[in-house]
Protein backbone atom coordinates (compact mmCIF):
# COMPACT_ATOMS: atom_id res chain seq x y z
CA UNK A 1 0.00 0.00 0.00
CA UNK A 2 0.98 3.03 -0.74
CA UNK A 3 0.53 6.34 1.63
CA UNK A 4 0.63 9.77 -0.33
CA UNK A 5 -0.43 12.08 2.55
CA UNK A 6 1.86 14.99 1.83
CA UNK A 7 4.42 15.65 4.35
CA UNK A 8 4.07 18.86 6.73
CA UNK A 9 7.92 20.67 6.38
CA UNK A 10 6.31 23.66 7.50
CA UNK A 11 5.89 21.99 10.51
CA UNK A 12 8.36 20.39 10.44
CA UNK A 13 10.71 23.73 9.50
CA UNK A 14 9.75 25.33 12.74
CA UNK A 15 10.14 22.31 14.73
CA UNK A 16 13.68 22.45 13.44
CA UNK A 17 14.48 25.74 14.07
CA UNK A 18 15.38 25.43 17.67
CA UNK A 19 17.67 22.59 16.90
CA UNK A 20 19.15 23.14 14.01
CA UNK A 21 19.35 19.37 13.31
CA UNK A 22 18.46 19.12 9.47
CA UNK A 23 20.28 21.11 6.95
CA UNK A 24 18.28 20.56 4.06
CA UNK A 25 14.65 19.60 3.45
CA UNK A 26 13.57 17.37 0.45
CA UNK A 27 10.01 18.87 -0.42
CA UNK A 28 8.98 16.86 -3.09
CA UNK A 29 9.55 13.73 -0.58
CA UNK A 30 6.31 11.26 -0.56
CA UNK A 31 6.26 7.49 0.66
CA UNK A 32 6.50 4.51 -1.63
CA UNK A 33 5.57 1.33 -1.40
CA UNK A 34 6.63 -1.25 0.86
CA UNK A 35 6.98 -2.35 5.32
CA UNK A 36 8.53 1.26 6.04
CA UNK A 37 5.63 2.81 4.50
CA UNK A 38 4.79 5.62 6.74
CA UNK A 39 8.76 6.12 8.18
CA UNK A 40 10.07 9.29 7.50
CA UNK A 41 14.24 9.19 7.42
CA UNK A 42 16.53 11.94 7.61
CA UNK A 43 20.17 11.10 6.39
CA UNK A 44 23.86 12.67 7.93
CA UNK A 45 25.11 15.00 5.33
CA UNK A 46 28.22 13.05 4.22
CA UNK A 47 25.64 9.96 2.88
CA UNK A 48 24.24 11.15 -0.67
CA UNK A 49 20.70 11.26 -0.83
CA UNK A 50 19.61 11.99 -4.48
CA UNK A 51 18.87 15.66 -5.40
CA UNK A 52 20.41 17.53 -2.03
CA UNK A 53 23.56 18.84 -1.22
CA UNK A 54 26.04 16.17 -0.34
CA UNK A 55 28.41 18.64 2.01
CA UNK A 56 29.94 16.15 4.47
CA UNK A 57 29.64 19.15 6.60
CA UNK A 58 32.25 21.09 4.70
CA UNK A 59 32.01 24.27 3.03
CA UNK A 60 34.42 22.88 0.33
CA UNK A 61 31.14 20.64 -0.46
CA UNK A 62 28.45 23.15 -0.55
CA UNK A 63 27.31 22.86 -3.75
CA UNK A 64 27.58 19.54 -4.60
CA UNK A 65 24.61 18.19 -5.51
CA UNK A 66 24.14 13.71 -5.31
CA UNK A 67 22.98 12.64 -8.49
CA UNK A 68 22.14 9.43 -7.13
CA UNK A 69 21.24 7.90 -3.38
CA UNK A 70 23.57 6.31 -1.74
CA UNK A 71 23.10 2.06 -1.65
CA UNK A 72 21.72 2.57 2.36
CA UNK A 73 19.39 5.27 1.87
CA UNK A 74 18.01 3.69 -1.80
CA UNK A 75 17.32 0.43 0.26
CA UNK A 76 15.13 2.88 2.60
CA UNK A 77 13.55 4.12 -0.25
CA UNK A 78 13.16 0.74 -1.73
CA UNK A 79 11.17 -0.12 0.90
CA UNK A 80 8.52 3.13 1.26
CA UNK A 81 9.78 5.36 3.52
CA UNK A 82 10.24 8.90 2.56
CA UNK A 83 13.76 10.14 2.86
CA UNK A 84 13.11 14.08 4.09
CA UNK A 85 16.38 15.76 4.72
CA UNK A 86 20.02 15.63 5.12
CA UNK A 87 20.96 16.20 8.95
CA UNK A 88 23.55 18.04 10.58
CA UNK A 89 27.08 16.96 11.52
CA UNK A 90 30.61 18.01 12.30
CA UNK A 91 32.64 19.21 9.80
CA UNK A 92 34.50 16.01 7.63
CA UNK A 93 32.41 13.79 10.75
CA UNK A 94 35.74 14.95 12.88
CA UNK A 95 34.31 16.41 16.03
CA UNK A 96 32.48 15.46 19.09
CA UNK A 97 29.65 18.12 19.54
CA UNK A 98 28.08 18.97 16.27
CA UNK A 99 28.96 22.83 16.54
CA UNK A 100 29.76 22.82 12.45
CA UNK A 101 31.23 26.38 11.78
CA UNK A 102 29.89 26.51 8.24
CA UNK A 103 26.45 25.13 9.26
CA UNK A 104 26.06 26.45 12.78
CA UNK A 105 25.27 24.14 16.26
CA UNK A 106 22.70 21.80 17.03
CA UNK A 107 21.18 21.49 19.98
CA UNK A 108 20.22 18.64 22.47
CA UNK A 109 16.31 17.96 22.12
CA UNK A 110 15.97 17.36 26.25
CA UNK A 111 18.20 20.55 27.00
CA UNK A 112 18.77 23.34 24.14
CA UNK A 113 22.30 24.74 24.48
CA UNK A 114 23.36 21.20 25.22
CA UNK A 115 25.24 19.24 22.98
CA UNK A 116 23.95 16.21 20.76
CA UNK A 117 26.58 14.38 20.49
CA UNK A 118 29.15 13.93 17.07
CA UNK A 119 29.85 13.93 14.78
CA UNK A 120 25.73 13.16 13.78
CA UNK A 121 24.45 14.93 16.35
CA UNK A 122 21.77 16.13 13.72
CA UNK A 123 20.53 12.69 13.63
CA UNK A 124 20.49 11.99 17.25
CA UNK A 125 18.63 15.12 17.53
CA UNK A 126 15.98 14.63 15.20
CA UNK A 127 15.22 11.26 15.76
CA UNK A 128 15.01 12.09 19.63
CA UNK A 129 12.45 15.28 19.17
CA UNK A 130 10.20 13.22 16.39
CA UNK A 131 11.48 15.11 13.47
CA UNK A 132 12.04 12.20 11.91
CA UNK A 133 11.43 8.31 12.77
CA UNK A 134 14.66 6.86 11.89
CA UNK A 135 17.65 8.45 11.01
CA UNK A 136 21.06 7.04 8.82
CA UNK A 137 24.21 8.11 9.95
CA UNK A 138 28.44 7.07 10.14
CA UNK A 139 30.09 5.82 12.80
CA UNK A 140 34.06 5.94 12.72
CA UNK A 141 34.77 5.44 16.81
CA UNK A 142 31.18 6.07 17.59
CA UNK A 143 29.22 8.29 16.13
CA UNK A 144 25.90 6.38 16.00
CA UNK A 145 26.05 5.19 19.89
CA UNK A 146 27.58 8.85 20.94
CA UNK A 147 24.32 10.62 19.77
CA UNK A 148 22.47 8.00 20.73
CA UNK A 149 23.19 7.85 24.50
CA UNK A 150 22.90 11.70 24.75
CA UNK A 151 19.80 12.22 23.24
CA UNK A 152 18.45 9.23 24.38
CA UNK A 153 17.63 7.37 22.08
CA UNK A 154 18.47 3.34 20.09
CA UNK A 155 21.83 3.03 17.83
CA UNK A 156 23.38 -0.10 15.66
CA UNK A 157 26.54 0.15 14.69
CA UNK A 158 26.92 -2.62 12.08
CA UNK A 159 30.37 -4.35 11.13
CA UNK A 160 32.16 -2.09 8.98
CA UNK A 161 32.12 -5.24 6.32
CA UNK A 162 28.72 -5.89 6.70
CA UNK A 163 28.02 -2.32 4.88
CA UNK A 164 28.10 -1.05 1.75
CA UNK A 165 29.64 2.26 1.57
CA UNK A 166 28.56 3.33 -1.86
CA UNK A 167 27.70 7.22 -1.89
CA UNK A 168 29.11 7.80 2.08
CA UNK A 169 31.73 10.70 2.02
CA UNK A 170 34.67 8.49 4.12
CA UNK A 171 36.80 9.61 7.34
CA UNK A 172 38.97 6.35 7.41
CA UNK A 173 37.73 3.97 5.76
CA UNK A 174 38.96 1.34 8.21
CA UNK A 175 37.20 2.53 10.60
CA UNK A 176 33.66 3.96 8.61
CA UNK A 177 30.18 2.46 9.04
CA UNK A 178 26.29 3.90 8.21
CA UNK A 179 24.26 2.59 10.57
CA UNK A 180 20.48 3.33 11.58
CA UNK A 181 19.34 5.39 14.62
CA UNK A 182 15.58 5.15 16.21
CA UNK A 183 13.12 5.84 19.03
CA UNK A 184 12.40 1.25 19.12
CA UNK A 185 14.67 -1.68 18.68
CA UNK A 186 11.74 -3.00 16.65
CA UNK A 187 12.28 -0.23 13.96
CA UNK A 188 15.92 -0.09 14.46
CA UNK A 189 16.13 -3.44 13.63
CA UNK A 190 13.93 -3.52 10.55
CA UNK A 191 16.45 -0.71 9.62
CA UNK A 192 19.36 -3.10 10.09
CA UNK A 193 18.46 -6.09 8.10
CA UNK A 194 17.37 -3.52 5.00
CA UNK A 195 20.74 -1.60 5.30
CA UNK A 196 23.37 -4.36 6.62
CA UNK A 197 24.59 -7.90 6.64
CA UNK A 198 22.46 -9.11 9.57
CA UNK A 199 22.77 -12.35 10.79
CA UNK A 200 20.95 -14.55 12.85
CA UNK A 201 23.58 -16.78 15.43
CA UNK A 202 22.61 -16.43 18.76
CA UNK A 203 25.26 -14.99 21.20
CA UNK A 204 27.96 -17.18 23.05
CA UNK A 205 28.26 -17.18 26.57
CA UNK A 206 27.93 -15.03 28.71
CA UNK A 207 27.88 -11.55 29.01
CA UNK A 208 31.22 -9.69 30.35
CA UNK A 209 32.88 -6.30 30.76
CA UNK A 210 36.26 -4.58 31.75
CA UNK A 211 38.04 -4.85 34.17
CA UNK A 212 37.58 -2.03 36.24
CA UNK A 213 36.07 -0.60 32.45
CA UNK A 214 39.37 -0.40 31.40
CA UNK A 215 40.23 2.65 33.66
CA UNK A 216 38.10 5.02 32.19
CA UNK A 217 36.97 7.79 34.34
CA UNK A 218 33.01 7.60 34.56
CA UNK A 219 30.62 10.29 36.26
CA UNK A 220 28.73 8.71 38.81
CA UNK A 221 25.42 9.29 37.40
CA UNK A 222 27.03 6.97 34.22
CA UNK A 223 28.66 4.38 36.76
CA UNK A 224 25.22 3.70 38.27
CA UNK A 225 23.44 2.90 35.10
CA UNK A 226 25.44 0.81 34.29
CA UNK A 227 26.09 -1.51 37.51
CA UNK A 228 22.33 -1.73 37.24
CA UNK A 229 22.54 -3.19 33.83
CA UNK A 230 25.35 -5.58 35.33
CA UNK A 231 22.65 -6.49 38.23
CA UNK A 232 20.35 -7.81 35.10
CA UNK A 233 22.15 -9.83 33.71
CA UNK A 234 24.69 -13.24 34.31
CA UNK A 235 27.59 -11.27 34.07
CA UNK A 236 31.44 -13.26 33.33
CA UNK A 237 34.65 -12.61 35.02
CA UNK A 238 35.95 -8.95 33.65
CA UNK A 239 38.55 -9.08 31.02
CA UNK A 240 41.51 -6.46 30.11
CA UNK A 241 42.75 -5.43 27.20
CA UNK A 242 46.28 -5.01 26.42
CA UNK A 243 46.27 -1.68 26.14
CA UNK A 244 43.93 1.13 27.26
CA UNK A 245 40.90 2.30 25.80
CA UNK A 246 42.37 5.90 25.75
CA UNK A 247 45.29 4.26 24.07
CA UNK A 248 43.24 2.75 21.52
CA UNK A 249 41.45 6.09 20.80
CA UNK A 250 43.92 8.24 20.58
CA UNK A 251 45.86 5.04 18.03
CA UNK A 252 42.28 5.47 15.93
CA UNK A 253 42.06 9.27 15.81
CA UNK A 254 45.40 9.13 14.65
CA UNK A 255 44.64 7.02 11.95
CA UNK A 256 41.76 9.01 11.04
CA UNK A 257 43.43 12.26 11.34
CA UNK A 258 45.70 11.15 8.25
CA UNK A 259 43.27 9.68 5.99
CA UNK A 260 41.60 12.92 6.14
CA UNK A 261 45.04 15.21 5.60
CA UNK A 262 45.78 12.78 2.79
CA UNK A 263 42.38 13.28 1.59
CA UNK A 264 41.88 17.31 1.65
CA UNK A 265 45.61 17.29 0.59
CA UNK A 266 45.07 19.56 -2.58
CA UNK A 267 41.49 21.23 -0.75
CA UNK A 268 41.32 25.08 -0.92
CA UNK A 269 42.70 25.45 2.78
CA UNK A 270 40.43 28.40 3.20
CA UNK A 271 37.29 26.31 2.74
CA UNK A 272 38.41 24.08 6.20
CA UNK A 273 37.95 25.49 9.64
CA UNK A 274 40.92 26.21 11.67
CA UNK A 275 39.70 23.31 14.15
CA UNK A 276 39.65 20.73 11.56
CA UNK A 277 42.97 22.06 9.79
CA UNK A 278 44.82 21.27 13.50
CA UNK A 279 42.92 18.24 14.09
CA UNK A 280 44.01 16.58 10.53
CA UNK A 281 47.41 17.75 11.15
CA UNK A 282 47.89 15.32 13.57
CA UNK A 283 48.43 12.49 11.34
CA UNK A 284 51.31 13.65 8.75
CA UNK A 285 53.19 15.27 12.18
CA UNK A 286 53.52 11.58 14.43
CA UNK A 287 56.44 10.21 14.09
CA UNK A 288 57.16 6.76 12.10
CA UNK A 289 57.84 5.13 14.79
CA UNK A 290 54.97 5.88 16.80
CA UNK A 291 52.64 5.32 13.58
CA UNK A 292 53.88 1.94 13.58
CA UNK A 293 53.13 1.30 17.46
CA UNK A 294 49.38 3.07 16.76
CA UNK A 295 48.56 0.42 14.07
CA UNK A 296 50.03 -2.41 16.54
CA UNK A 297 47.90 -1.17 19.16
CA UNK A 298 45.03 -1.55 16.69
CA UNK A 299 45.51 -4.60 15.37
CA UNK A 300 45.96 -6.69 18.71
CA UNK A 301 42.34 -4.85 20.14
CA UNK A 302 41.19 -6.06 17.43
CA UNK A 303 42.12 -9.44 17.67
CA UNK A 304 41.41 -9.29 21.65
CA UNK A 305 38.22 -8.29 20.88
CA UNK A 306 37.54 -10.68 18.24
CA UNK A 307 38.37 -13.45 20.74
CA UNK A 308 36.19 -11.97 23.79
CA UNK A 309 32.96 -11.73 21.82
CA UNK A 310 33.26 -15.13 20.20
CA UNK A 311 34.57 -17.49 23.10
CA UNK A 312 33.53 -15.45 26.55
CA UNK A 313 30.70 -13.46 25.52
CA UNK A 314 29.18 -10.06 24.23
CA UNK A 315 30.85 -7.30 25.56
CA UNK A 316 28.44 -4.60 27.81
CA UNK A 317 30.05 -1.49 28.23
CA UNK A 318 28.77 1.98 29.14
CA UNK A 319 27.91 4.09 25.69
CA UNK A 320 29.95 6.87 26.99
CA UNK A 321 31.75 7.89 30.07
CA UNK A 322 29.32 10.90 30.67
CA UNK A 323 25.94 12.56 29.56
CA UNK A 324 25.55 15.62 26.92
CA UNK A 325 27.01 18.60 28.41
CA UNK A 326 26.85 22.39 27.71
CA UNK A 327 28.19 23.38 24.29
CA UNK A 328 30.14 26.15 25.92
CA UNK A 329 32.32 23.41 27.54
CA UNK A 330 35.13 21.88 25.95
CA UNK A 331 34.31 18.28 24.68
CA UNK A 332 35.96 15.37 27.10
CA UNK A 333 38.71 13.44 25.35
CA UNK A 334 37.49 10.29 26.76
CA UNK A 335 34.05 10.68 25.29
CA UNK A 336 34.71 7.91 22.41
CA UNK A 337 36.77 5.53 24.92
CA UNK A 338 34.22 2.87 25.02
CA UNK A 339 32.49 3.45 21.70
CA UNK A 340 36.24 3.49 19.56
CA UNK A 341 36.70 -0.42 20.20
CA UNK A 342 33.65 -2.09 18.18
CA UNK A 343 35.04 -0.13 14.91
CA UNK A 344 38.61 -1.33 15.68
CA UNK A 345 37.13 -4.77 16.47
CA UNK A 346 34.96 -4.27 13.13
CA UNK A 347 32.19 -5.91 15.31
CA UNK A 348 28.07 -5.19 15.27
CA UNK A 349 26.95 -2.49 18.61
CA UNK A 350 23.59 -1.61 19.70
CA UNK A 351 23.23 1.07 22.43
CA UNK A 352 19.97 1.32 24.33
CA UNK A 353 18.54 4.06 27.00
CA UNK A 354 19.91 2.97 30.48
CA UNK A 355 18.73 5.42 32.32
CA UNK A 356 18.92 9.08 32.99
CA UNK A 357 21.96 11.58 35.07
CA UNK A 358 20.80 13.92 37.92
CA UNK A 359 20.77 16.81 35.02
CA UNK A 360 18.17 15.13 33.10
CA UNK A 361 20.09 14.33 30.38
CA UNK A 362 19.73 10.67 29.08
CA UNK A 363 22.31 7.92 29.60
CA UNK A 364 22.93 5.02 27.22
CA UNK A 365 24.55 1.53 27.52
CA UNK A 366 26.27 -0.88 24.65
CA UNK A 367 26.49 -4.31 23.51
CA UNK A 368 29.37 -5.49 21.22
CA UNK A 369 28.92 -8.35 19.50
CA UNK A 370 30.84 -11.10 17.57
CA UNK A 371 30.02 -10.62 13.49
CA UNK A 372 27.05 -12.44 11.99
CA UNK A 373 25.51 -12.36 15.84
CA UNK A 374 23.23 -9.57 15.11
CA UNK A 375 19.72 -11.33 15.99
CA UNK A 376 21.37 -12.39 19.17
CA UNK A 377 22.76 -9.05 19.67
CA UNK A 378 19.45 -7.57 19.58
CA UNK A 379 17.63 -10.20 21.59
CA UNK A 380 19.73 -9.39 24.43
CA UNK A 381 19.35 -5.70 24.00
CA UNK A 382 15.77 -6.39 24.08
CA UNK A 383 15.90 -7.87 27.26
CA UNK A 384 17.72 -5.74 28.76
CA UNK A 385 15.68 -2.40 27.50
CA UNK A 386 12.51 -4.37 28.68
CA UNK A 387 13.68 -4.53 32.21
CA UNK A 388 15.14 -1.09 32.28
CA UNK A 389 12.40 0.63 30.65
CA UNK A 390 14.39 4.01 30.60
CA UNK A 391 13.52 5.64 26.80
CA UNK A 392 11.54 8.94 27.82
CA UNK A 393 10.63 11.58 25.05
CA UNK A 394 11.91 15.14 25.48
CA UNK A 395 10.15 17.02 27.54
CA UNK A 396 9.65 19.76 24.69
CA UNK A 397 9.54 17.71 21.72
CA UNK A 398 7.44 14.96 21.42
CA UNK A 399 7.41 12.41 18.76
CA UNK A 400 4.85 11.68 16.36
Amino acid sequence: MTDRTPLDFAALAEANQPLNAFVDFDRAARFGEGPLVGVTVGVKSNIAVRGLPWTAGMALHRGRIAARDAATVAALRDAGAAIIGTLNMEEAALGAKTDNPFFGATHNPHRIGFTPGGSSGGSGAAVAAGLCDLALETDTMGSVRIPASYCGVYGFKPAQTAVSRDGLELAEPALDVIGPLARSLDLLEQAAKLTSTFGNAALPGKPVTLADLGGVECTSDVLACFQQVCSLLDMAAPLALADAPSRIRYAGFIATAAALHAELADADAALLSPTLAKLISYGPHRKDEDRQADREVLARTAERLNEIVTQTGPLVLPTAPQPAFDHAEPAPANQADFTCLANVGNLPAVTIPAGTAANGMPIGVQIVGPRGAEAGLFALARQIDGQLRAYRQPDHFHAG
